[in-house]
């Protein structure tokens, strides 16, 4: 499986320059490419409507919170989206190719792995963060 060099870049501006809220990544052809790229200010809902019901995707989104302490931080999610509703094949292609393309992303601080909106509710994503 091929990755694009765009999934790199993109990932480098969402990690050091934080042009990106979040990016969503799909296979296609053999090979990961940039499906969807949200921007600085897109809400995490936002982003959770921009993944297919009923399609795989890669996804990485940038968390910012506010620590018991008061610290802003931030964290680097990978979300690996399988829904129940997509097709067999496609699930065992992404599940296959899934630590091959994060091992591309250097920087990713907590992975994911979601069937259904109801796992990577927010709530869970800002536990999984702290």
């Amino acid at each position: 499986m091929a990755v694009d060099d765009a999934c790199k870049l993109k990932f480098l501006e969402l990690k050091s320059k934080r042009n990106h809220r979040y990016i969503i990544f799909k296979i296609e052809e053999q090979q990961v490419i940039v499906d969807k790229v949200g921007s600085p200010d897109a809400s995490y809902e936002e982003f959770t409507n921009s993944l297919p019901s009923n399609e795989c995707r890669y996804a990485v989104f940038d968390f910012d919170f506010t620590t018991d302490e008061n610290c802003q931080k931030s964290k680097i999610f990978f979300i690996a989206w399988a829904p129940d509703t997509s097709k067999v094949r496609a699930k065992m292609v992404y599940a296959s190719s899934k630590d091959r393309f994060k091992r591309e992303l250097d920087g990713i601080q907590v992975e994911l792995q979601a069937t259904d909106p109801s796992e990577m509710s927010f709530d869970i994503i800002k536990s999984r963060a702290i």
